[in-house]
């Protein structure tokens, strides 16, 4: 199995399945010298482990990590990175129905296709618990970022048919924390909460949008043609279990303005630096950072293990009826933010190695 790997120098490998013994990643590149903060790293984790709130799954999981290689001393030494995180509270059990029936809009289906054996477990590779492997290396790559002042920040901007209507630079984004949906909005987060809690009740699911903001990344990251970076991000964020969709600075919404409107004038700010007056360019032009704010929207669908009876097939090719067993989350999106953050994280810390590299 390939793509399984993420990244040019500072580069990720991750392994495991949902309810094997263990999953893992093995970060190479990172470079030496680097302090590694285990407090940081374990709340990054916490952000995205599965049952810490009345709205997410109740998997059980502490996600406690080990890094067995890598770092001596509390600093990285240059060799690979090596971590692991235990998987606790497995039920394999939960999925005996789904050894020979195709859930709808899974991988089980197009995993049997390709490669004529799949792990049925909690969908084995392709199940969202592989993302605690890149929570756990963007939280080293984040504490990489922190050194050159980059600040990533991610947060809910809609569930459902719930929307934001304000932009990030209207919202304080110190308040996405403080509740449950991590909506740096209390009033629309009351909201959300309440719509996942009644799509739950009725044995439903929806999806929603996940918003991140870069602050100081400086000029000159991403290449011209095929590297842009805007196009790293769109594929570190499309590689996210359930992501629909990507779009940076104006996206969409500026096909519906004119060239007039949608350029970005430049100007000088009080220190002589070079800025742009608005950013609909999302602080990426011609596939490299113009030192503006980065900001992204990453659309998620609606989990698709759903408490419903759903017609689907058997490998025999028999048509049968599937019910919803386990525990599933009724929305990812709150416990997707840490994970946006972590890619976009792995992204600039790659590009940020990159760029140095080729002023040499």
């Amino acid at each position: 199995m390939a793509g399984n790997s993420f990244g040019e120098v500072f580069r990720i490998t991750t392994f495991g399945e949902s309810h094997g013994s263990a999953i893992g990643v093995v970060i190479d590149g990172c470079p030496a010298g680097l302090e590694i903060d285990l407090a940081f790293m374990q709340s990054e984790m916490d952000r995205r482990k599965p049952g810490q709130s009345a709205i997410t799954t109740q998997r059980k999981e502490s996600d406690t990590f080990q890094i067995i290689s890598g770092v001596y001393e509390g600093k990285t030494i240059g060799s690979p990175i090596a971590i692991l995180i235990p998987n606790e509270d497995t039920k394999p059990q939960d999925y005996d129905h789904l050894k020979a029936a195709y859930r709808p809009s899974h991988a089980d289906f197009t995993y049997e296709e390709k490669y004529g054996i799949r792990d049925h477990r909690g969908g084995g590779r392709a199940s969202a618990r592989e993302t605690a492997a890149r929570v756990v290396s963007g939280a080293i790559a984040k504490l990489l970022l922190r050194r050159s002042g980059i600040e990533i920040q991610g947060y809910v901007s809609s569930i459902g048919e719930l929307t934001l209507d304000k932009d990030y630079t209207q919202l304080d984004l110190s308040l996405t924390e403080s509740n449950i949906v991590r909506c740096p909005d209390p009033q629309m987060a009351e909201k959300m909460i309440a719509a996942i809690q009644d799509v739950r009740a009725a044995g439903d699911t929806l999806g929603g949008t996940v918003t991140c903001v870069v602050k100081h990344a400086p000029t000159g990251l991403g290449e011209p043609v095929f590297d842009k970076l805007h196009a790293d991000l769109g594929k570190a964020m499309l590689s996210i279990n359930a992501v629909k969709g990507f779009e940076y600075g104006s996206g969409f919404a500026g096909t519906r303005l004119k060239g007039s409107q949608h350029n970005d004038a430049f100007s000088h700010d009080a220190s002589g630096k070079v800025i742009t007056i608005t950013n609909h360019s999302g602080g990426v032009q011609g596939g490299i950072s113009n030192g503006m704010d980065i900001y992204f929207n990453v659309a998620f669908k609606p989990v698709a293990t759903i408490m419903q009876d759903q017609q689907s097939v058997n490998k025999a090719g028999d048509d049968i009826t599937l019910s919803g067993k386990g525990r599933h989350d009724p929305c990812v999106v709150p416990r997707a933010v840490p994970i946006v953050e972590a890619m976009a994280a792995l992204v600039l810390a790659d590009h940020l190695l990159r760029s140095k590299v080729s002023k040499l």
